[in-house]
């Protein structure tokens, strides 16, 4: 239970991190990374009280995991915000994310989800960390648009200060995290 999150059972970060690049390393372009953030959940929990919020992590933690199943892994990075490594080739990707889609605007107290994706194949590396970047970038392009995101190269060369998206909360203009 060390390696969980005790509200979610999803992953912590450090064993989704293991658990993503060892994914990553042995199905490489069959690998996609995704991050996931409640929209308004600042909101939902000042509205509707911080069981609600809860509700709609746990909510969500579980249809991730079970939209990954066996094949991934699921970890809650912070707040709101989740990590999905999982197995699924390029011929698939389509149809697969369109049923992420599905499985996250199913109703729950909270009212929407973004979704950024990134695929080895698409970004040209098998980096964890910039895996993640880039599915962060797509995510913040479609935000409140309410679609899944396919990072390309364009959100690859986003500039990050401190391994966060610049702009985000927790930068600042001089390169230092907050």
């Amino acid at each position: 239970m060390a390696q969980r999150d005790p509200l979610t059972g999803a992953q912590r970060r450090d064993g989704f991190e293991r658990r993503a690049q060892h994914l990553i390393n042995r199905y490489g372009n069959a690998t996609l990374v995704l991050l996931v953030d409640l929209d308004h959940f600042k909101a939902l929990n000042d509205t509707h009280g911080h069981a609600a919020g809860d509700q709609a992590l746990a909510a969500t933690s579980e249809r991730l995991a079970y939209w990954a199943g066996t094949r991934g892994v699921v970890g809650r990075l912070g707040g709101d915000e989740f990590a999905v490594a999982t197995r699924i080739g390029p011929s698939r990707r389509e149809l697969s994310l369109a049923q992420l889609a599905r499985v996250l605007t199913e109703p729950v107290d909270v009212d929407g989800r973004l979704v950024g994706v990134a695929s080895p194949d698409v970004l040209g590396t098998r980096e964890l960390s910039a895996l993640l970047r880039g599915a962060d970038a797509a995510m913040y392009d479609g935000k409140h648009s309410g679609h899944v995101v396919l990072a390309g190269p364009q959100h690859a060369a986003v500039p990050f200060i401190n391994g966060r998206r610049a702009g985000r909360p927790g930068t600042d203009a001089l390169g230092r995290a907050a």
